[in-house]
């Protein structure tokens, strides 16, 4: 696979899931197969018994895997050949004792959203929905085309099938806009991210962004995307202009689908937030957030901390 050319960086990913969005007890399935190291051999997924302990058929434990390693819960990243680790984020998340162990407050979903749409690194469809399409309302078919050239663009010498792209685009709306009638009983397992209200149907077959304040939003997640995205497109910088954060490829604005009010507002709040690590200035039409000192992990993962408080 070639790698991506977009601001995200990643291999194009347009399979794994297997047709199923993400379901609000997969994360926590997987967090409970982890040893007391944290480690997941690979083989969980795929042994004769993976059926049994998953309580789910063969198709959806693959789905499953998919969705907890797009989701930057488990990682191969600092784990032994042939395993899986999970992340300091998914212990601190899905631990019996962890914030939110069954997945039921919001910021699990948006930090979700944020790892699929905003980082994009396993979900190429996700990240281009939320980042280029502009249009008012959309249908699955109008999308086929453009994705299939951006998919050309980050990869020219990979053939992708026009079934595999329709499976993605529908997967992905999906998760967001569940189907309202019709379709098996597993179209009524209400996806993790249909809660966040981001993608509606508008009429049969043609949906809409659904733009605005996002209230289950907590300021703390919208900061931690903020320091994501700021990391990821400018790290050299000790500024970032609004127009960047409310607009820009794999900003916050965008991803979260947030009007430029409601983007405000949230800027306003960052110096309390953050402890004066990140401040709002908006001086003669100059609007723009600084931040104090380095961008480190440990904001990041106050900022989450925050989100789940």
């Amino acid at each position: 696979m070639g790698k991506n050319t977009s601001s995200g960086g990643a291999t194009a990913h347009f399979s794994g899931h297997e047709t199923f969005p993400l379901r609000q007890m997969w994360l926590k399935k997987v967090y409970d197969r982890a040893d007391s190291f944290g480690y997941i051999h690979k083989s969980t997924f795929t042994n004769e018994d993976a059926i049994a302990k998953f309580g789910v058929g063969k198709n959806m434990v693959a789905s499953i895997r998919h969705w907890a390693l797009a989701c930057n819960v488990i990682t191969e990243e600092g784990a032994p050949a042939g395993s899986y680790v999970i992340t300091d984020h998914g212990k601190a998340v899905l631990a019996d004792h962890g914030v939110d162990p069954y997945g039921e407050n919001p910021t699990t979903a948006w930090y979700a959203h944020w790892w699929l749409a905003g980082r994009g690194s396993r979900a190429t469809t996700w990240r281009w929905l939320f980042n280029f399409v502009t249009s008012p309302t959309f249908s699955r078919e109008d999308l086929e085309a453009p994705l299939t050239e951006y998919a050309r663009s980050l990869d020219p010498n990979r053939k992708l099938s026009t079934a595999t792209i329709s499976r993605d685009i529908e997967t992905c709306i999906r998760g967001y806009a569940p189907r309202s009638a019709g379709g098996s009983p597993e179209d009524y397992a209400e996806p993790m991210l249909g809660e966040l209200g981001l993608i509606y149907e508008e009429r049969k077959g043609h949906f809409s962004f659904r733009r605005g304040p996002k209230p289950t939003l907590h300021d703390g997640m919208f900061a931690y995307a903020l320091i994501d995205f700021w990391k990821s497109t400018a790290p050299g910088t000790s500024s970032l202009a609004f127009e960047a954060i409310a607009y820009g490829e794999g900003s916050p604005g965008r991803v979260f689908k947030l009007d430029e009010e409601s983007v405000a507002e949230r800027l306003l709040r960052l110096e309390d937030l953050t402890r004066k690590e990140l401040s709002w200035t908006d001086t003669a039409g100059l609007r723009q957030v600084h931040r104090k000192g380095e961008l480190t992990q440990k904001l990041s993962d106050l900022m989450i901390d925050k989100a789940y408080a």
